[in-house]
Formats: C-alpha cells, structure tokens, sequence
C-alpha cells in the first residue's frame, strides 16, 4: 500500500525520477515529464556551429492578409552541421495589441485576452536585429508563420526556412500525428501548450532529440530536407472527376487568398519531378499541357514569393 507520505510533493528531483522509473518498468504506467530547459553542450574544438531561430507567432486568425500577430517568440540556438543542439539561448519575446478586438475563439484557444495586449507593441526594427544573423528559421507549420513574419519585417523575406512539423518524417518513425503537442507528449514530455515561447521550447527539444526508430537527431533529418531544392507541380484546370486521384497520390488543394493558384498540388523531390509531369500528362489531362511548376529551396519555401 502506498502511503500518504510517499505521495507528498517535497520530495528530490532524484527521488522522484526514481518513482518515474518504477512506474514504468512496471509496464503498467506511461510517465511525462515536465519540459526542463536544456543544458549547454561544448561544441568540440573547431567544430563549425550555426546559429538557429526557432520562431513561433500567435494571431488573430489565419489569413496573414488580413489578420495580425498578438504573440511572437523567437527562440536562437546554437548547433552543429551534423544537427547535434549545443546551447538554447535567452529568447525575444513580446505582446502586440492588434487594431481589432482578439476574438473569443483565440483567446480559448491560446489564453490571450485583449487586456494582456493593451498598449503593448512589438519594433519590427528590433525583431529585425534580433532575427538577421540566423542562418536557418525554423517554424511548427512554417506555412503559416512565414506568412505573417515576412508581412511584419522584410528581415524574413531573405532568410532561409525549414518546418519542424512537415520536414521530418513523423510517421515513418512511429508517430500518429504531427501536431506539437501530440509529439511532446508521444516523446515523453508536456509543456504549457499554445504560448509561443513554450511552443518554440517545445520543438527545441523535438529537434534535439533522436528519433525513435531511425535513431537520426531530429534535427538533422530537418536540416537534410532543408538543404535539398524540390519542385512545386500544380495540377492547374485539371478534370474535377480525377480530385480523388490526385488527393490519394498526395496532392492537396490550395484555397488561400495568395499569389499562387487555386489548384491541386504537389511538392517532389528532383527524382520525382519529371515522372510526375508524365503522369499527369498521361492520366490527368490525357494530353499535352504546358504545367504550372516552381523550383523550390529553403529561402522561397513555405512562402507566395517564387523570386
């Protein structure tokens, strides 16, 4: 029987690690850790280091054309070029009151409420200054975050990007999901949840841990698909009959308000690229058509701009 006092709060860290690993060797109990910040690792000597930003911004809503950022994190760390984490550095973070109300659905989702954000602004000069040396920007849906950062500071438009949510092959490595908190809490850890800095911690960790099954560091099967170009292939004025054909072969139907078509599409890899345009040639359109495409790269990845 486990007493009273064995369930009291005071005890060690150490004491209470050892009560996490009993429960599961037990093979009866799954224990999550509370996110801890991460301890500095030494660079080796003359090992070249790069220095990181992971980014996180909370809006009013998802148009960036229209909506506006409440909450950004920006989150720089130090690693090394095999993806290995050395240090989390202090992070920026700030409130910015937008020119309408928040509305009720963010604030539940998010626990932001215009009283946290009145008076309160973000100097894009300083966002700037802050973000300019980084040699990578990483995002959890870098689609989305990209768009309201490049809109907020031209600093953004020049800087190369990756996503922790889609440049890392979650499922591959067990994972049924690819939202934030569902990978924390499959890789053994919570957080306070849909606050930017804590998201950007979050992903830090994710990032600096190995993968389960591939044993590979995170981040360097991110920084693997980061340096690699792709090609975007839109399936433009295609038979609205072969939408299913198209959505099991992994194309998916772009309907913002953006630059780029209202159309099915696909991002491929070189070696995939051209025998995509001959299926689509042959099974699509049945003829011969001049198709929509977009060489791709981490600087004009996850953004409208194609330049």
């Amino acid at each position: 029987m486990t007493s009273i006092d064995a369930l009291q709060p005071n005890r060690t860290p150490a004491e209470l690690h050892a009560m996490a690993v009993t429960l599961e060797a037990s093979g009866e109990y799954k224990v999550l850790r509370k996110l801890r910040p991460r301890e500095a690792i030494q660079p080796p000597d003359g090992a070249p280091t790069r220095r990181g930003l992971f980014v996180d911004v909370e809006t009013t809503g998802l148009d960036a054309a229209r909506d506006e950022i409440i909450e950004l994190a920006m989150v720089p760390f130090t690693y090394g070029l095999d993806g290995l984490i050395f240090e989390v550095q202090p992070p920026f973070h700030g409130f910015r009151e937008p020119a309408i109300p928040v509305p009720a659905e963010i604030t539940a989702l998010t626990g932001i409420t215009n009283e946290m954000l009145a008076g309160k602004s973000i100097d894009p000069a300083e966002v700037a200054a802050f973000a300019k040396d980084s040699a990578l920007v990483v995002a959890h849906n870098a689609g989305f975050d990209r768009r309201f950062l490049e809109k907020f500071s031209d600093t953004f438009l020049a800087l190369p990007w990756a996503c922790s949510m889609t440049q890392i092959d979650w499922a591959a490595e067990g994972y049924e999901g690819t939202k934030l908190a569902y990978l924390a809490g499959a890789s053994g850890f919570f957080y306070d949840r849909h606050r930017a800095t804590n998201d950007c911690m979050a992903a830090i960790e994710l990032l600096a841990a190995p993968l389960p099954i591939s044993g590979a560091l995170a981040l360097a099967q991110l920084l693997e698909h980061a340096r690699r170009p792709s090609w975007r292939v839109w399936a433009e004025n295609s038979p609205f009959n072969m939408k299913e054909v198209l959505k099991a072969r992994g194309y998916r139907w772009n309907a913002d308000g953006n630059s780029s078509p209202r159309a099915w599409y696909i991002e491929l890899e070189d070696n995939k690229f051209e025998p995509e345009l001959t299926f689509l040639k042959a099974e699509i359109y049945q003829r011969e058509v001049d198709l929509r495409v977009h060489r791709l790269t981490a600087y004009n990845r996850f953004t409208d701009r194609r330049d």
